[in-house]
């Protein structure tokens, strides 16, 4: 590849899906901050954070669409490529409900196993879905979300590609139905569990002590879950948290403060020091190991020194 040289991306997605599923045996908590763009996955990895989370909801904020269904798979998949292109971290995507029935649901996977991501969850609500700490949601049938998750299993060419149902039950037919429904989706071939909108500890430690695969926990803000630690979430036993919205809520939030500055004082002046600098900008997209490729490539003259036209 042209760029080989400079690009942050040096791991193949195989062995990023392989290190992935080692990972998750080790009974460790990993952190999958949110990114909403493919320069925050950068951040996200020099950090020293786990793998990176595409949220569902973030892609449609991002679009500016509510979280309601209607972002396709050839947009998840299309921004699940470029911002795992970038790093060397696991990718996990929000694949929503999987873009229709059974069928579709085995054609998503394969997208996104040729986009490069680690893995995928999809949730049993209908496919006018909406944010799953909302209340008034509408779920599918066990049988039906178990046909999905059965499909996307056979879909997968990569072994190594998870698998993760999110069940919204919870807040629709209670924690046994909930767990039920779980346990029917691991029966089917999900390789992990997404309990959404669990409510305290003591639901979150029922929930591990009925389901043997790894489960994540949802720390969202504003929503149904107690915001719990990392240290809380591992002693619970759970295998990944993720940060969903978390960037994309404090990008926003410092840009409008920002931008009503300058509203107000006719310039930026008094927030500079508010912004994220130039170096460091581009210390985090290796812009002198660009300037390198180019005095490498760029090295020959054009003038015509062996008399040939």
């Amino acid at each position: 590849m042209l760029l080989k040289t400079v690009s942050p991306q040096t791991v193949s997605p195989g062995e990023k899906r392989k290190r992935f599923k080692e990972k998750l045996k080790t009974g460790q908590l990993l952190q999958f901050p949110g990114a909403y763009a493919p320069i925050i996955s950068l951040l996200i990895q020099k950090m020293g954070f786990d793998g990176v989370y595409l949220s569902g909801a973030v892609l449609a904020n991002d679009l500016g669409y509510p979280d309601i269904g209607l972002t396709t798979l050839s947009e998840i998949a299309h921004r699940g490529k470029q911002i795992a292109r970038v790093t060397e971290l696991p990718s996990l995507i929000d694949a929503d409900t999987g873009f229709g029935n059974a069928l579709n649901t085995a054609r998503t996977i394969q997208e996104l196993e040729e986009a490069g991501l680690c893995a995928c969850h999809i949730e049993d609500q209908i496919a006018t879905k909406r944010c799953g700490h909302l209340d008034n949601k509408t779920l599918i049938s066990v049988s039906e979300m178990s046909q999905k998750i059965r499909a996307a299993s056979d879909a997968k060419s990569d072994q190594n590609f998870m698998v993760m149902a999110r069940c919204d039950a919870k807040t629709v037919e209670g924690l046994d139905k909930a767990i039920d429904r779980a346990k029917a989706y691991v029966d089917a071939g999900a390789d992990m569990i997404f309990p959404e909108a669990l409510y305290d500890e003591k639901e979150f430690e029922i929930f591990r002590k009925e389901i043997s695969v790894p489960l994540l926990a949802n720390m969202t803000e504003f929503g149904k879950s107690k915001l719990l630690t990392k240290q809380e979430l591992q002693n619970l036993g759970y295998n990944i948290v993720i940060y969903p919205v978390t960037s994309q809520r404090l990008a926003l939030y410092a840009v409008e403060n920002g931008l009503q500055h300058i509203l107000e004082n006719g310039s930026q002046e008094g927030v500079v020091n508010q912004m994220q600098t130039r170096q460091v900008l581009y210390e985090l997209l290796q812009y002198e190991a660009y300037n390198k490729f180019d005095q490498e490539i760029y090295n020959f003259s054009l003038h015509n020194k062996g008399g040939q036209s």
